[in-house]
């Protein structure tokens, strides 16, 4: 039997580009090499695609399997059979790539176009989520036109975040009203809108979903920081930073409302073949969404996977699964008619 062809796409424009690579290494190795033949494209800061040097020289001037310029030829993704985006933030994670390889015709493991752009916005997300009934935590959205005037309607501590942006990048607890037009600038410096987010003192969990038309939620797992009272970046990718806990310790009520708003979150935004659902569980008990991510981090040790293997779905198989359900949906939508 032939090998599939997949082309992990990695690295980005944004400022998760090194924690993408660090997750498309993973994603590189735990493919079965007698299942697929495995080609790393790399974008690099700059927005440049390339192929490992190697391959470019394998392959020759403009015999590159790339949907952008190589060496002054644009070539198609033609001879791949599926693409295996593993890109965090803006330019990757945001449905920019997704609709490229829509363009392309390639099936592409991960959310759509839109379901993408969509979770990327919290405020876009929080949105959808409270018309379709799911609860969510507290916030109000900033534009730059409101930066002079900022008023805090949730006290202190409250979080400041860029909307669309992830790995805690631009984020800042504020304890006092002094520390809350810094950590506005710090926010807008990344982007142009603003979230400021209530405060909720409680259990923080996250759970993860896989599937397409009939999506499973893991075991979720308990978030306790180590190096920081609070889930900042440090806590997320420093050794030892932090401590992941499945089950959580909450009752089995509370754990079935988890997974259940999870896939409730996960069908609501459209999404498909995997997404981590973050969540706080209020001092009374009280279970919130807080944010969805699309293309969670991928290493075999991120909270991803490390939920999924504690469910009986090794790192393997959890990627031989995510490469079926990107065929099954490109399978199942060419059927379609324009």
């Amino acid at each position: 039997m032939d090998r599939l062809r997949v082309a992990v796409i990695m690295g980005g424009r944004s400022s998760e580009h090194e924690i993408s690579l660090a997750s498309a290494r993973s994603v590189v190795e735990g493919l079965d090499p007698e299942r697929y033949e495995v080609r790393p494209i790399e974008i690099g800061r700059d927005g440049r695609w390339a192929l490992p040097k190697a391959r470019q020289e394998e392959l020759g001037p403009g015999d590159a399997p790339l949907p952008v310029p190589l060496n002054g030829q644009p070539e198609p993704l033609g001879d791949i059979d599926v693409v295996f985006p593993v890109l965090h933030g803006p330019f990757g994670e945001d449905g920019t790539v997704q609709g490229f390889l829509e363009l392309a015709g390639v099936a592409y493991v991960g959310a759509g176009v839109a379901a993408s752009a969509l979770c990327m916005d919290k405020d876009l997300f929080k949105a959808v989520m409270r018309d379709k009934g799911i609860p969510v935590v507290d916030s109000i959205t900033l534009l730059e036109r409101h930066r002079e005037r900022v008023e805090n309607p949730f006290g202190y501590p409250v979080v400041v975040k860029p909307a669309r942006l992830g790995s805690s990048v631009g984020i800042s607890m504020v304890r006092s009203h002094e520390e809350l037009g810094p950590a506005v600038d710090l926010a807008f410096e990344h982007d142009e809108k603003v979230l400021l987010e209530k405060h909720v003192k409680g259990v923080e969990v996250e759970c993860s979903v896989l599937g397409n038309e009939e999506p499973i939620a893991s075991l979720p797992g308990e978030i306790v920081p180590l190096v920081s009272d609070w889930y900042d970046f440090k806590a997320k990718y420093e050794e030892g930073g932090m401590d992941l806990i499945v089950p959580p310790r909450l009752d089995q009520g509370t754990i079935a409302r988890v997974q259940e708003l999870a896939v409730a979150a996960f069908v609501a935004s459209d999404c498909e073949g995997m997404a981590r659902v973050d969540f706080f569980v209020d001092e009374d008990g009280g279970v919130l969404v807080n944010e969805l991510n699309t293309i969670p981090g991928f290493t075999a040790t991120s909270v991803y996977a490390k939920l999924f293997e504690a469910s009986g779905i090794p790192y393997g198989e959890l990627l031989d699964r995510l490469v079926q359900l990107a065929l099954d949906r490109r399978d199942r939508r060419v059927r379609l008619k324009y």
